[in-house]
């Protein structure tokens, strides 16, 4: 016991610690303060995907056709903001691609360039959703654990990297990122539009392929400026390329199942809100089921 109060307060003493070097810019912004709304928030979204399926377990499922329309080309709008920005504001701030250190200044592209980092903070929050319409319309295997990894770790870890380094380096993946999740949702919004759409989409595996080149030129990204000794925290390269090789594996292995690996059903279709191998990780290998056909319980639950 004494080992674990001990444990505690070195830990409460080092976050007192480490909130001496944190952005001072940030600390007032929404959700800054304070890991405890993050923190909060992903608790919530652990319990509902317990809480979740036993609620809809004998309910029938939603269609939330509309909504899916609406929320991912909603997430194609805010990923293309986030990009634009990203993009802007470095090119006007002179950053390098290769080496780029964290500038602390009021200096106004710094300030946009921290802001537009803190809206992709947000939109790994808003993303959470994904799961609550995949359990609200029992896709529950959808809901892998390449899925809950990645939206419960991206939330928690933009958070510190917007409370410690929004800025910098830091744009260099969000702005490859952001841009993917518009393609991304914008195939998911397309999807939702329904079969007349659908089989329009012959693309997703190659969203996949992208994601997965995204995350080795993260970690020859962060390589790289480890060898050339960037002026850049080490601790958030060491992290990203930890990160990085976590999702290559998942990702390999999910690509294999989804494209290599002979399928045990024929004629599969794409599915709304993506059911397709991205970074969610949702699987190619399930029925369309638009506006609540073949439903094994009945029609499906209108919005």
């Amino acid at each position: 016991m004494e080992l674990v109060t001990h444990l505690v307060n070195d830990t409460v003493e080092f976050y007192k610690w480490s909130l001496t070097i944190a952005d001072k810019r940030v600390e007032n912004w929404p959700m800054m303060a304070s890991p405890s709304p993050t923190l909060a928030i992903s608790c919530l979204y652990l319990i509902f995907l317990w809480a979740g399926p036993r609620y809809m377990q004998d309910r029938q499922p939603f269609t939330l056709r509309k909504t899916l329309i609406v929320y991912n080309f909603s997430m194609v709008v805010l990923n293309f903001y986030i990009a634009k920005e990203l993009l802007l504001a470095s090119r006007a701030a002179g950053y390098s691609y290769l080496c780029q250190p964290v500038n602390y200044s009021n200096d106004v592209n710094e300030v946009r360039i921290a802001s537009a980092l803190w809206w992709y903070y947000i939109s790994k929050g808003v993303e959470f959703l994904d799961t609550v319409f995949f359990i609200l319309r029992k896709k529950f295997n959808q809901v892998s654990f390449l899925h809950v990894y990645h939206h419960c770790t991206m939330f928690i870890l933009w958070w510190i990297g917007i409370k410690w380094v929004p800025g910098g380096q830091s744009f260099f993946g969000a702005t490859i990122n952001s841009s993917i999740h518009v393609l991304m949702y914008g195939y998911y919004g397309l999807a939702a539009l329904g079969p007349h759409v659908q089989k329009y989409l012959w693309w997703k595996k190659y969203l996949t392929i992208i994601q997965m080149i995204q995350f080795h030129v993260t970690i020859g990204h962060a390589g790289y400026s480890l060898y050339t000794g960037c002026p850049f925290p080490c601790w958030m390269q060491w992290a990203l390329i930890g990160y990085a090789v976590t999702f290559i594996v998942l990702f390999a292995n999910f690509y294999y199942h989804a494209y290599r690996r002979k399928p045990s059903q024929k004629g599969c279709k794409p599915e709304a809100n993506g059911t397709s191998a991205v970074t969610n990780g949702h699987s190619n290998m399930e029925e369309v089921e638009e506006n609540g056909k073949k439903q094994k319980k009945g029609r499906a639950k209108r919005e």
